[in-house]
């Protein structure tokens, strides 16, 4: 069994060759077990990573975005077989782009349309990167819409999208992309508030996540971790970090996919309440069959296929969030415990057969997350009685 002073022996000695500073908690039945702060937020001043240092969530985010979204299924807003034309009009007659033999590309009608589950489960066919026909074309259409609008809206380039063609059929394939930004949009037409506005008014504020938002506020820019870029031969420089424009308190776009700051401390709390069937403290956010609709797996074995990788290894995918089906492969947390990760090294791990959860940040590129993640996973549920 490990004890919580090897999480600090483990995350103290990780600063020699990884991130400038971490923090990092664990939690079961609503009780902070463990949480702890290590090295510094800026090299340059020495400010120390505190409890109230906050972390680029990147696609940390979306367990956010989900869960929000998730909220108003149980409001009766939507179904997960809608057809997301339902509440995108524009997105009635989406096309895909099927690469040929030769190199050419057909473009012909999808063989159903894209349903909201689809979204939730990256299965929607539009991803974040590469070559192809369609990533081009998801190019060029942003770089239109910024010519003709500047800063665009979560909505405009919602609707700027549905011009491009998808790369699979909907509910066929997954591929990491897109499909979160439809259901931040999915937020908005239901709930006819921003994305920002929803999340602060049904889970920040009930959970007293003061430390949480898309846009700086009060102090959040002076607490705000500076990224910092290892090298193969282990210097540090500063780097730039992607959407760090969008804090900006003028900033339109509010993504799905990520978008958020966020501390340790907040996600302690938001992590918490999943594990514990959607309450915390007497606050009641989500119900309990609603978080284990979404961390069921949703995949079928190709999409498996598509999602698997050393770093997910034993998992699969719900609705925002992967889903551990196998342990015996690679963690000593329990089937169903699920989570996600963001592009600069935040982790989050939801325990609900134990009633526990993990959360972890730095801000560093590389993420070194298959190292550190699956250490800090591995050493504080070993600790858990």
């Amino acid at each position: 069994m490990s004890k919580f002073s090897d999480l600090d022996k483990f995350l103290s000695e990780n600063l020699k060759t990884g991130p400038t500073g971490c923090g990092c908690a664990v939690a079961k039945d609503g009780e902070i077990l463990y949480e702890n702060y290590f090295g510094v937020a800026d090299l340059e001043t020495g400010r120390p990573i505190t409890a109230d240092t906050v972390y680029r969530q990147f696609s940390s985010t979306k367990v956010a975005v989900c869960t929000g979204a998730m909220i108003l299924f149980e409001r009766g807003k939507f179904l997960l077989n809608d057809p997301i034309y339902e509440y995108f009009p524009e997105w009635k007659n989406t096309m895909v782009a099927e690469d040929n033999p030769d190199g050419s590309v057909t473009i012909r009608p999808v063989k159903r349309p894209i349903e909201v589950r689809d979204c939730f489960s990256m299965a929607m066919g539009i991803g974040y990167g590469g070559n192809d026909y369609t990533h081009r074309m998801m190019n060029e259409v942003r770089g239109n819409l910024r010519k003709s609008v500047g800063d665009y809206t979560l909505r405009q380039d919602i609707y700027a999208m549905s011009e491009v063609p998808v790369r699979f059929d909907p509910g066929s394939r997954w591929l990491y992309g897109f499909g979160h930004e439809l259901v931040a949009g999915l937020i908005e037409v239901c709930s006819g508030q921003k994305v920002s506005e929803f999340l602060k008014e049904n889970i920040f504020d009930p959970l007293g996540m003061d430390h949480t938002g898309y846009h700086y506020f009060g102090n959040m820019r002076e607490n705000m971790v500076t990224p910092y870029r290892r090298a193969e031969d282990g210097t540090l420089s500063v780097t730039t970090a992607m959407f760090d424009d969008r804090f900006e308190p003028e900033a339109k776009y509010e993504a799905g996919g990520a978008g958020l700051f966020s501390s340790v401390h907040d996600y302690i709390v938001f992590t918490q309440m999943l594990a514990c069937g959607g309450e915390y403290k007497g606050e009641r956010i989500i119900g309990r069959k609603t978080i284990d609709l979404m961390r069921a797996n949703h995949l079928n074995e190709v999409q498996l296929r598509d999602f698997q990788n050393d770093y997910l290894a034993g998992y699969g995918y719900g609705l925002g969030v992967r889903t551990l089906i196998d342990p015996g492969m690679v963690s000593n947390s329990s089937v169903g415990e699920f989570g996600w990760t963001g592009a600069m090294g935040t982790y989050l791990a939801v325990d609900p057969s134990e009633r526990a959860s993990v959360v972890y940040m730095h801000n560093l590129s590389p993420n070194q997350e298959k190292y550190t993640h699956h250490r800090v996973r591995n050493i504080a549920f070993g600790a858990l009685k």
